[in-house]
């Protein structure tokens, strides 16, 4: 019996203007309403998957956030929070402003998102996700041990390339991952969705029998590969559609409220 379903936002519950079709917006209100639990697993932070469930007008769920490094429940009670090494963020910043000037950096930690210099590309970040980023000192933070969950560069897609090269092989205890061509996340080693999908099913004593998990693309491949009943949306890379169970329609066609019809989750 299905107890929780976790989900992927961008491509997967969000179409790609990243609105919601109005299925998906039931679809998640009727887990819930079943007693079910729904949870958001994402690299955004906890402020910007919140104003997706308060745009359904519904209470918040619980939420994987910076792709499993911060766990929270419904309550908001924080059961997971993985930080960088403070040596390892101090010299990957170091290293990413001496040789990299047209880029843009995000500073995460914990449910605070800030910025050394406000441009158009941090701007678009905060009217696409509905969160709000603040001005600081990211050695202040540093040396006020307010480490980062995640670092998050803006950049032309050759530099970004070229970063996560670089980058990759110069931090070997970090993760650094393009999340598409102009976006790079890096976070510590240890974490994916999967960990963080692991400490929410033990949280709530549930087993990966009695999970579904919906992504569509590479950064979703570990949470897809963990969880059994694994389901992919038609939008998502054919290599990525191999390690699912199944695949559903796309972002677009509410691939989520059809598979959870299909298997009798939720009504029509």
């Amino acid at each position: 019996m299905i107890k929780i379903i976790f989900s992927d936002i961008d491509g997967t519950f969000l179409k790609n203007d990243k609105t919601f079709t109005a299925l998906h917006a039931h679809a998640i209100k009727s887990v819930v309403a079943k007693g079910l639990k729904f949870v958001f697993v994402s690299a955004r932070m906890p402020e910007a998957i919140y104003p997706i469930t308060d745009a359904i007008d519904m209470a918040h769920t619980p939420v994987i956030s910076y792709g499993g490094g911060l766990v929270l429940t419904e309550t908001e009670e924080i059961i997971f929070d993985k930080k960088m090494p403070a040596v390892d963020a101090k010299n990957i910043l170091a290293e990413m402003n001496r040789r990299w000037q047209d880029i843009s950096i995000s500073y995460y930690t914990g449910r605070r998102w800030v910025t050394e210099k406000m441009d158009e590309r941090i701007q678009r970040e905060m009217d696409n996700t509905g969160a709000t980023v603040e001005l600081g000192n990211f050695d202040e933070l540093l040396n006020n041990n307010l480490l980062p969950n995640k670092i998050f560069i803006r950049c032309e897609p050759p530099t970004c390339e070229e970063m996560e090269r670089e980058l990759g092989k110069k931090f070997p205890a970090l993760n650094v991952v393009r999340s598409a061509p102009y976006l790079l996340e890096i976070v510590d080693k240890s974490i994916s969705k999967a960990t963080g999908i692991q400490i929410m099913l033990k949280h709530y004593g549930f087993t990966l029998d009695e999970a579904i998990a919906f992504g569509d693309n590479y950064n979703d491949v570990e949470m897809l590969e963990l969880i059994p009943q694994s389901v992919v949306m038609a939008n998502a890379p054919d290599s990525v559609k191999k390690l699912a169970s199944a695949v559903t329609d796309s972002n677009e066609d509410s691939g989520i409220y059809t598979y959870l019809v299909k298997v009798g989750v939720i009504e029509p």
